[in-house]
């Protein structure tokens, strides 16, 4: 690992609970502020979210569909905070709903949320009008995301103190529309409770940070990629590198390669890893058969691993049990498939868990959805992915993204993690199909407005 990795343990990220967990941390919260003013704070929260749905409070006109339970109790409060301000709002018994409703702006869905556990069939609505779900759209299982009857389709779900599994993952996923959070103060990310979180643009903070007595070997990358026949996937791992942050690249090719590299990195004969360097990243270009041809060297490496590409062919990923360092392993869902003998399916937290144990590897399962889970079970889901990042190069581009980011000390999760939101957030600032080479400089403006002081050891 690189110097700083004490120091840099992981993103401060936004808590992904179970219902189990989160009844516990609501529990915590209530003992200390009570009740009513958890429901008081949730409520106005989401009438501040259905304000900045609507654009204004005078004269829309809102539905409330309110439950029994506390998040009916949400509901109303956010009827009344709405009314204050100059909106018609209608709160609508849950249980007394009409099968339509009609002529809204806004239906604000408060029907049930966490402890949902039995159908719920959701009103009809004319096209026009736009869902704000309280925490979770009703009708939905908070863990599986299994779908209780039939549940509404959000624009907005507001997560309240902390993001659900059934908000990132399962077959309700797609209704849950924007996904934004509510954190109430409920739940501490340093908490026991947090184990797994969702990875946001605040984590981005300082993510590189330079010292005064920088070198050159400090952030060094090895880096194996590109053949004759693919010379430029070296090149896009090397820009993801460097955009990144290695101080330095040295890139060894599975042949006489020309063109694959920038000029800022180092070619060298393959070879076992200089001890000197923090990371290798091994994989995209190479063509078939490197499992012999790079097993051993990796084995003995003196550092942290990236598997992407040609490299993630399971006779490779089987040695990370004779290897003294964390590797990563950096699927999408068709190399998946090919690893494991099963499809990521609708569960890709519970998929990337189950490879991560099995194979003791941190395992980043890429998509539009992408989760990252360690062999501890320990997950960091990112929901940066653009269609931007649906072309040839894009992932290359990602692993030496990864690659710097454990070379500057970042732990083999938190690398992964905050690797992949940067790498989402750079490709939203480019057209679709712009091409992977454009997103090394959309990496650099995206680290530019997250970067940390000067600092000194």
């Amino acid at each position: 690992m690189g110097p700083d990795a004490a120091r840099v343990a992981g993103p401060h990220v936004i808590p992904l609970l179970s219902t189990q967990a989160m009844r516990e941390a609501d529990a915590r919260a209530t003992a200390t502020r009570g009740t009513d003013a958890l429901v008081r704070a949730a409520g106005t929260a989401v009438g501040r979210e259905a304000r900045r749905m609507l654009g204004r409070c005078y004269g829309a006109r809102v539905a409330v569909v309110a439950g029994p339970g506390l998040n009916g109790g949400d509901g109303r409060v956010a009827a009344g905070w709405l009314r204050g301000r100059g909106a018609h709002v209608d709160v609508i018994e849950a249980r007394d709903a009409p099968m339509a409703l009609t002529g809204y702006d806004l239906v604000i869905d408060a029907a049930f949320g966490l402890g949902c556990s039995r159908p719920y069939v959701a009103p009809l609505l004319s096209p026009a009008t736009r869902v704000l779900a309280v925490d979770l759209p009703s009708g939905v299982d908070a863990d599986t995301g299994a779908l209780l009857g039939s549940p509404p389709r959000a624009d907005v779900t507001l997560a309240l103190g902390a993001v659900k599994f059934a908000h990132v993952t399962g077959p309700a996923a797609h209704l849950v529309g924007e996904l934004r959070y509510a954190s109430l103060g409920i739940v501490d990310p340093a908490d026991d409770l947090v184990t797994d979180g969702v990875v946001d643009d605040d984590d981005l903070d300082g993510v590189v940070r330079v010292a005064f007595d920088d070198h050159k070997w400090r952030h060094a990358l090895q880096v194996f990629a590109g053949s004759t026949m693919m010379p430029g996937a070296g090149a896009l791992v090397v820009g993801g590198a460097l955009a990144g942050g290695a101080s330095m690249v040295r890139v060894a090719a599975r042949d006489e390669a020309s063109g694959a590299v920038a000029p800022e990195a180092v070619r060298v004969a393959a070879g076992p890893v200089d001890p000197r360097c923090r990371a290798v990243v091994a994989g995209p270009g190479l063509g078939a058969g490197v499992d012999s041809w790079l097993g051993s060297w990796l084995e003995a490496a003196p550092c942290p691993v990236v598997l992407d590409a040609d490299a993630l062919v399971a006779d490779l990923v089987a040695r990370r049990s004779r290897a003294a360092h964390p590797w990563i392993v950096t699927p999408h869902d068709g190399e998946y498939l090919r690893l494991w003998g099963r499809p990521v399916g609708d569960d890709r937290v519970g998929a990337a868990r189950d490879a991560a144990r099995a194979s003791g590897c941190v395992v980043l399962v890429k998509g539009p959805l992408t989760v990252v889970a360690d062999p501890r079970g320990r997950v960091r889901v990112v929901r940066a992915g653009t269609a931007a990042l649906a072309t040839a190069g894009s992932g290359d581009v990602l692993s030496g993204l990864i690659g710097a980011s454990l070379a500057r000390g970042h732990d083999p999760l938190a690398a992964a993690a905050l690797s992949a939101h940067l790498h989402g957030r750079a490709g939203a600032r480019l057209p679709v199909y712009a091409g992977a080479s454009r997103l090394g400089a959309a990496i650099t403006a995206v680290l530019e407005e997250h970067r940390g002081p000067l600092e000194r050891r």
